[in-house]
This record gives structure tokens, sequence and C-alpha cells, in this order.
């Protein structure tokens, strides 16, 4: 089973809703002054990117992105001539050396094969006294939508903790997340958490996203027979608490990260 990110408006429903939300909260922590050239490796659909173009007035962004697709929806979100998506990925990324002043990438760094080589490369794009900056879930805890759902999922299928989000990325942890960006050689390393709020309208909001495919546990998920994706169903049915008006109120935690370039 592999991580598919390629169809947008799934990946929206599933996680770009919420991303959006964090990266306004992401921004203010990295206190950026204005101006400068910025680039965001995996900009994805442009959650990001958008939000940097919207409120923190840069000279211009370069989205990096593999995806034709989400490169396209990225482009299409933002009628800017500040803003170009360049094919690429965080271990080749198509700039020269120095040419940025922050480099930022969200929900990204966990999916990096090699992630100190990835910060890497990313150090080697961004000029010396600049600064790499990103944020990634929480899901060994924080992150309560994935993290229920795979709770549950291992409750039915023991084979599914080998997928689980929170197994497989060690890396999405303050500690684990301080010495990448060490390592990769980086300075005044900080790590912060985020947390917004992620209400869904009832359980079919929260379920339908499951079915789009996009991401490890949606992909887990539609790989399932119909029996037992019918009886995962049934159990986070009932495990999801509801307010009066029937919605489910959950929360996402992102630990946000960044370090400076030696100059």
């Amino acid at each position: 089973m592999t991580d598919a990110w390629e169809v947008d408006p799934a990946y929206e429903n599933y996680i770009g809703r919420w991303s959006r939300l964090v990266a306004p909260q992401f921004l203010r922590w990295l206190a950026a002054g204005p101006g400068g050239a910025w680039c965001d490796v995996g900009c994805g659909t442009g959650a990001l990117s958008h939000t940097v173009l919207r409120t923190a007035d840069p000279a211009r962004v370069v989205g990096v992105e593999p995806s034709a697709p989400f490169a396209a929806a990225a482009r299409a979100g933002a009628d800017d001539p500040r803003f170009e998506v360049r094919p690429g990925t965080a271990e080749a990324i198509p700039a020269a050396d120095g040419e940025f002043d922050r480099v930022v990438s969200g929900l990204v760094l966990n999916f990096v094969p090699h992630p100190v080589e990835g910060l890497a490369e990313m150090r080697r794009v961004t000029r010396a006294g600049g600064t790499v900056a990103g944020y990634v879930w929480d899901y060994a805890d924080g992150m309560q939508m994935i993290r229920v759902f795979w709770d549950a999922a291992r409750e039915l299928d023991a084979t599914a903790a080998t997928l689980d989000e929170g197994a497989r990325f060690p890396l999405c942890r303050p500690q684990p997340l301080r010495d990448a960006l060490s390592t990769a050689g980086f300075t005044e390393v900080a790590v912060h958490p985020l947390d917004v709020p992620t209400v869904f309208a009832g359980f079919d909001d929260f379920w339908r996203p499951f079915l789009g495919g996009q991401g490890p546990a949606p992909g887990y998920c539609t790989s399932l027979p119909a029996g037992r994706r019918t009886a995962l169903h049934d159990l986070l049915d009932t495990r999801l608490p509801r307010d009066d008006a029937g919605r489910i109120a959950l929360t996402a935690r992102a630990w946000a990260f960044r370090g400076s370039v030696p100059a």
C-alpha cells in the first residue's frame, strides 16, 4: 500500500481543510518580516503557499510539488504574479544554492524517505542567515481524527498496527524533530505545538473523507473488503462523541519546527 497523494478534491476533504487552519498559526509563530523570496516544499494544493501570499507580504513564492494535479490546483488557487510552481521533491529542489530567504514545508517532512537529507537540501537553497521551517501532524497523540481511526482499526485488525502513522512516523515528535534539524546543520532550532479545531457536522462528515483513498488511513480504509470496512465504520460511529447538534468536535495538533542556516 502506498501513500497516495494525487486527487485534489479528496485531499481537500480529508486533510486540506484542516491544513488551511494550521497555516496561519504557523506563520504567526514564524514571525517572518515582509518581503523576501519564499519556497514552499511539497506545496500540495497550496494551503501554505496561499497563506504566505495573503498574510506575509512576500516578494515571491515558489511552490515545489511532484504531483501534477496538486500543482495545477495550487496554481489555480492563487492568481498572483508572485507565485509559481516547479516540479520537484524535498530531496531534489529545482533551485539555485541560496536562492531563498525562507524555505517552508507543511505536512511533508515525515513522508520524505530520508528526512535529514531533505532538510539538508532545503538548507542548500536557503541563504546564509535564512530560515527553514515547517510543521507535521502529531500522529501519535494530538491529531485526533487520525488517532481515533487507527485505534479502532487496530482493535479490528492486528495488521493495521504496521500502517498506523503514529508508529510509522516517530519523527513527528518534538525531540526527533530537534535532532533532525541539528543533524542537518541548523542552528537556533525550535519546535512548537499548533492546535486547531476539527469540527465535523456529523458522522458522515467524519467518515466520508476516509473513503477518498488519499493518504495512509484512507488508503487502508478503501483497501478493506466491504464487510470489514462496515465493521470499522460501525465501531467509529459508536465511539465518537457528539454535541447536542450532532457535531463531532475534535482537535488536531501539529508540531511546528524551524532552524536557521548558519551565517
